[in-house]
């Protein structure tokens, strides 16, 4: 699996609208085959900062990600929103989906 974090500088006018400016992009991430999870979390120390957690399948449907019209038009219009380049961490790792937490399990969840 692909697994991808991206920290998202967002100018402070537009810090709000963040979502709704990403929402077609991230739907159409979420609807391509090989992606496991597209989504947005705010920092709650900086709330002109949002970060981006997605994985693919594989480094093809990583590359199918990267090569689609969507990803074209959000490299186009949302760098106008930030104030600077994103930064981003992308690995393949050895699994297929989240594991637990074991350090925090939950008794009877």
């Amino acid at each position: 699996m692909i697994f991808i974090t991206a920290v998202f500088p967002v100018k402070p006018e537009h810090a709000d609208d963040w979502p709704e400016l990403t929402a077609d992009f991230t739907r159409a991430c979420n609807a391509e085959p090989g992606c496991k999870w597209f989504f947005w979390s705010r920092s709650v120390e900086d709330p002109n900062e949002y970060v981006l957690v997605e994985a693919f399948a594989d480094g093809d449907a990583g590359a199918a990600h990267v090569g689609s019209e969507h990803f074209r038009t959000a490299t186009a219009t949302l760098p106008q929103y930030l104030s600077a380049t994103p930064r981003i961490v992308s690995q393949s790792v050895d699994q297929d989906d989240w594991s637990e937490l074991g350090e925090m399990a939950v008794p009877g969840a």
